[in-house]
């Protein structure tokens, strides 16, 4: 089952897939009082939206804190018969790629927060080397590192945000025309 939540007007929704209910990921809480020190971490995520064959992929292969800021190694696949429209390139404000940062790993938690509509800031990316395209056709895929500065908090546990995605004429049965996913995944900080 899929949810979603209005945020404002110009966000309808936030989507994650059915896998959340089945991560058991444990972890600390998040310490506001400290700046997560630099560290790197391989992760190799991949989650889905949609049903085989028609559906978005949305992949994290690494993260990396650094002293000055934070950049993540992401991709987007399209394999669905629709085009989905990522966004301006010169606006930021239908833009939410990014980290979220959460107390926990569970899936509970970004299960609750969802509902409630209490869903974390999003630490949006000011840089996408390359550039994110304008559209995403059906069968292309673009892959890149998202960044931006800042610190990040130690003890908080890391989930990516992509999106908004939208979709140029009629999405698959399963799946909404406004898209933006927060990962099932999370990794903690240090």
């Amino acid at each position: 089952m899929l949810v979603f939540v209005a945020l404002g007007a110009g966000l309808t929704g936030f989507a994650f897939s059915t896998t959340a209910k089945r991560l058991k990921t444990e972890g600390a809480g998040a310490n506001a009082a400290a700046a997560a020190s630099p560290q790197a971490a391989t992760l190799g995520w991949r989650e889905t939206y949609g049903t085989k064959g028609q559906n978005l992929a949305f992949s994290v292969q690494s993260l990396e804190v650094l002293s000055s800021g934070w950049q993540a190694r992401v991709s987007l696949e399209n394999d669905t018969a629709v085009s989905f429209v990522v966004g301006d390139a010169k606006s930021t404000v239908d833009r939410f790629f990014g980290l979220m940062l959460f107390s926990s790993g569970k899936p509970e938690e970004l299960e609750s927060k969802n509902a409630s509509g209490d869903l974390p800031a999003v630490r949006n990316a000011v840089r996408y080397k390359p550039s994110l395209p304008r559209i995403l056709d059906p069968g292309t895929s673009w892959t890149g590192t998202i960044s931006a500065p800042g610190a990040l908090a130690s003890g908080s546990w890391v989930r990516v945000v992509f999106g908004a995605l939208i979709s140029v004429g009629k999405p698959p049965a399963e799946m909404d025309d406004y898209v933006v996913w927060i990962t099932d995944h999370a990794h903690p900080l240090r």
